[in-house]
């Protein structure tokens, strides 16, 4: 287990420094890199970019943002949880087809997985060395994949359902019998993030943790972003594991949920990205690399709620500062080891 240091958190903290950066990143002069870059890609006139990062709104956003600051390059969104993303990615490796030109997952083993392989492209991104150090230290040191999102995943509550006094204040508060058919949560199967969750609850309890969620009967989803939706409609009154992104976007349109910060620690999940070597588009996978380690990027992100790796783009609206958060989190190796291991306990405890 990582626990996050004030050294780090500070890094990311300073997201805010430059709270007047605005919109100016769509509005920039390209940068010579990405002029030539640019030039080589709208050749290509596309890129396809596989991604589990984000949900599907955001996702479609970046696509249109990178469309506007590189015209003559559209970009094709497939977008699903990270585990049926890298399932898709598989698929086309074994069928011999190169589609994807770039993916993105919330699953660190995903990238180290792709790189023994000799499946991604080694390309460092000029735009990378400006991005806050957490990302950069986080990065592979080979250049073949990138931190482009740093996710945090937390717990939420209908406000309509639950008192601030009687919600949950930390994991274990999940297995209160008084939270029996209660809890929405998403599938380690499905959804990177969940596996990293499903690591750091084992860690830090054991797997008899899951056994009595699993007596609570907890409606699960898919992607981590599932239990969201569920709180919105009433179904269910609490979220765990929810990503921050998408429950303050709901709460900014108007739906009833609250964060809860967990007393014994919110999971940070250092997301990568990575062109592949073989991508039927390389200069526009240079240059879409580029772009998610900009400004641009992140800017088009804070939108949605979004963490910002750059300095000069503040955090989002509504969240907790970064260095006043205690966060937790696996390390590579701890995913990497021990994921499909916990994905094979969660079927055998809830049988889905």
């Amino acid at each position: 287990m990582v626990r996050i240091s004030r050294r780090i958190l500070f890094g990311l903290a300073a997201g805010g420094a430059m709270a007047g950066f605005g919109r100016r990143a769509e509005a920039e002069d390209l940068l010579p890199h990405e002029k030539e870059l640019h030039e080589a890609a709208k050749r290509e006139g596309e890129i396809t970019w596989y991604t589990g990062q984000m949900q599907a709104e955001p996702s479609e956003a970046v696509g249109r943002a990178f469309a506007a600051r590189y015209p003559g390059v559209k970009v094709n969104v497939v977008r699903s949880s990270s585990q049926v993303t890298f399932q898709r990615l598989a698929q086309d490796m074994r069928a011999g087809v190169s589609q994807c030109d770039v993916f993105s997952s919330t699953d660190y083993s995903h990238a180290s997985y792709l790189k023994r392989e000799g499946r991604l492209m080694q390309y460092r991104p000029q735009n990378a060395a400006k991005l806050i150090p957490v990302a950069r230290e986080a990065a592979d040191p080979d250049g073949l994949f990138q931190i482009t999102y740093l996710g945090l995943y937390l717990m939420a509550r209908n406000n309509n359902a639950v008192t601030e006094a009687d919600a949950p204040k930390g994991w274990k508060d999940l297995l209160d019998p008084k939270w029996r058919g209660k809890i929405a949560v998403g599938h380690p199967g499905y959804s990177g993030a969940i596996t990293s969750w499903c690591l750091m609850m084992q860690k830090m309890y054991g797997w008899d943790y899951f056994k009595q969620l699993e007596r609570n009967n907890p409606l699960i989803g898919r992607s981590s972003g599932d239990p969201v939706t569920a709180l919105n409609a009433g179904e269910r009154s609490i979220g765990a594991a929810i990503p921050s992104a998408t429950t303050l976007l709901s709460i900014s349109r108007g739906n009833p949920i609250t964060l809860i910060y967990p007393t014994d620690g919110t999971l940070m999940v250092p997301s990568p990205t990575g062109a592949l070597a073989k991508a039927p588009h390389p200069n526009a996978a240079k240059l879409f690399m580029e772009f998610v380690t900009s400004p641009a990027y992140h800017q088009a992100t804070r939108e949605f709620f979004g963490e910002s790796l750059r300095p000069e783009v503040p955090p989002p609206p509504g969240a907790q500062p970064l260095d006043k958060i205690l966060m937790i989190t696996p390390t590579p190796e701890e995913v990497e080891s021990g994921g499909q291991e916990v994905k094979e306990l969660w079927r055998d405890t809830f049988g889905v």
